[in-house]
């Protein structure tokens, strides 16, 4: 799983980054993902970070 976080879209509240920590990082403006590929254990927490991002920046390639 890879996971992408569209910056024209991200506000950069950070919620992301507090679901998961382990893919997700708090940038100047906005979120950044932090992993090339997503570990099996945190993608769990990857999809219920997009499903609760408030402006649905965040994508998922399976």
């Amino acid at each position: 799983m890879k996971a992408y976080i569209d910056q024209d879209v991200c506000t950069g509240c950070g919620l992301c980054a507090d679901s998961c920590p382990e893919v997700f990082e708090l940038g100047d403006d906005t979120a950044q993902v932090i992993v090339e590929e997503v570990p099996p254990e945190f993608e769990d927490c990857v999809r219920q970070a997009a499903e609760d991002c408030p402006v649905e920046a965040i994508h998922i390639e399976e």
